[in-house]
Formats: structure tokens, sequence, C-alpha cells
């Protein structure tokens, strides 16, 4: 399989032959971040941290190189790619290489690491984060409540692994506050990107009587805007995409985590610890969007004081990581 890799110098795009890696030119960059991405950048999770370092490079903050379509068997020689060229920081997933990566990190500690992973850092560079957006998907619970006709809420999951199960858990423990009678139907795809099946499974839940969606999935709002009821994104903005469809989104940004990384390893200080804690609200982490105009005006008062109490710190969103049933 071929990898694409692309090269972000100085807030322009120059694109690489696969396998090149154009050292003489990266060799004039101040900090260098590579980005390995399993998925393509389009989709949602990886689009967020593609966006982001794209952000970065732009500002002039960061040089940004990046490998997308990286299966599990190429994951660790993209690293190695990656790191004997000379990058300051990789910046990807470890789901399905943990052991590897870590392994990798060790042999070369001068590199930092911010991975996404459901284990912990590792040495003094392996740095891991979790995705965390519950907040966001709570407030987003509490806008739905009042606008189902059925009480039956629909969500759409890739896997049961713990960031996954903590945002449905927190959109379901929202609904609950403003609606405490409500039922839930919970379907998991098993796989983090097939917009199709997602939407099957959304069309199912909308069969048994679900009239909201929450779409922690690609392809939810497929299903929603097809049989004409209401739904709910996360991690990017739906709304432009699904207008009539879409009210609100369980926003991710993945900036703070990636320029505490950049500090730290700028700084001199290990990379090798959780920068999950960035992702709250109150670190500019997470957020809600919604359109004002298609949520019951009277859901929007005690949303927003819930939000306030959450950038301030007097109020916690359970972090409930069970399988939701």
């Amino acid at each position: 399989m071929r990898l694409r890799r692309r090269t972000f110098l100085q807030g322009t795009a120059a694109a690489t032959a696969a396998g090149l890696y154009a050292p003489a030119v990266l060799a004039q960059a101040k900090f260098k971040v590579a980005g390995i991405h399993a998925s393509p950048v389009e989709n949602a999770w990886n689009s967020r941290l593609h966006g982001a370092m794209q952000e970065a490079a732009a500002e002039g903050k960061i040089d940004y190189v990046f490998s997308e379509g990286v299966s599990g068997t190429d994951y660790g020689r993209a690293m190695r790619d990656y790191c004997e060229q000379g990058v300051d920081l990789v910046v990807g997933e470890a789901y399905a290489v943990e052991s590897e990566a870590r392994e990798i990190a060790g042999q070369y500690p001068d590199v930092g690491f911010l991975m996404g992973s459901s284990s912990g850092p590792a040495g003094e560079n392996f740095g891991t984060f979790g995705t965390w957006n519950h907040e966001a998907a709570y407030l987003a619970g509490m806008l739905a409540a009042p606008m189902s006709q059925s009480g039956v809420f629909g969500a759409v999951g890739a896997i049961p692994i713990p960031e996954v199960n903590m945002l449905i858990n927190g959109f379901r423990a929202g609904v609950t506050r403003v609606r405490p009678d409500a039922k839930h139907l919970i379907g998991f795809i098993g796989t983090f990107f097939d917009p199709p099946k997602a939407r099957e499974a959304g069309l199912a839940q909308i069969d048994a009587g679900a009239d909201i969606l929450f779409g922690e999935r690609i392809g939810t709002a497929d299903a929603a805007k097809e049989r004409g009821i209401k739904a709910i994104g996360s991690l990017i903005d739906y709304t432009p995409r699904y207008p009539e469809t879409v009210f609100a989104n369980a926003m991710w940004y993945f900036s703070p985590l990636l320029m505490a990384a950049v500090a730290d390893k700028q700084a001199g200080t290990p990379t090798g610890r959780d920068y999950t804690p960035y992702c709250l609200m109150k670190e500019g982490g997470n957020d809600i969007e919604f359109a004002p105009d298609m949520v019951p005006e009277d859901a929007i008062g005690p949303m927003e004081e819930v939000r306030a109490a959450i950038k301030a710190g007097t109020f916690e969103v359970p972090v409930d990581m069970s399988e939701p049933t």
C-alpha cells in the first residue's frame, strides 16, 4: 500500500512524492511536527488533528508534514521514517499499535510523541491523549431532551472503547438531567469510518422509535435527514452540510493539546505525560455549537448556565467510560 505523504512548510502546502520527505527542506524548519493518520484526513477525528496542525503551520508556529491512510502494519515504519528525518514531535494514534509505538518511542528519546491512546503515557517522551468532548455532548443532550416527541433518543458510535463510551454516556446524562424518563437506543458499527453503516444503524434506531439521533460517527445525520428528524454532530460542525437536520454539535479542539506538547518539547520538559486534560472545556478543548433558531428557546438558558459552570470549574460532567447499554 502506498502512503499519501504531504508537507506543509511555513503555512504553505507542498506535496511530496510517496516515500520522499525532502530532508534538505525540512532541515530549515524551526520546529517540525509529523502527523501520522490511519484514516484519510477528511475523517472527522483525523480532521481535527490535521486542521489544528495546519493552522499552527499557517501561523508559523510549526512546520508540518503528514501521512494519511497508514495501515497498522505500516504504522511503525512511518513512525521510524519521520524520526529518522529529524522531526521534533510525532502526532498520531496508537490504538492499533500500542506496544510497537511505545517501543519505537524508546528508540528515539530525542523525539516527542503525542498519540491518541486508550493506555497511559510511557517513558520521558511518549505522551498520550483521549478525545474528551463529553462536556459538549452533555450540553447537547440538555438541548435535545425537550425536542423529542417520542422520548426515545438514538446514538450511533464506532467501537465501545472508553472515549466513545464516555461521549455517548455524556449525551445520555445530559438528556436524563432534563428528561429522566427518556429511553435510549445505542448502536456500534464496529469500525471508525463507515458512513453507510452508520446510516443503516441510524435508520434502525429511527424504526425503533428514536426521533433524535446523536451521531458519534459520520453517516448518522444522513439517516436523520432521510427520515426528517433532528440530529447532533460530534467533533466537527455538521450544520453546514445538514442545515435542516443538525441543530447542535459537540465540538472537539485539538489545538490546546498540540500547543501544550509543542511548548513542553521546546522547553525541554518531558512529553511523556497525559495531555487529555487539555480537552476540557475550561482549557478550550471542547464546546457546544448550536443553532438557536432550531432549539426551544426555554432550553437555551438552563444549558448556558451549566455551560458557564463547566467553564468555571464549579460543575463536572461525569466521566463514565463503561459500555452504554
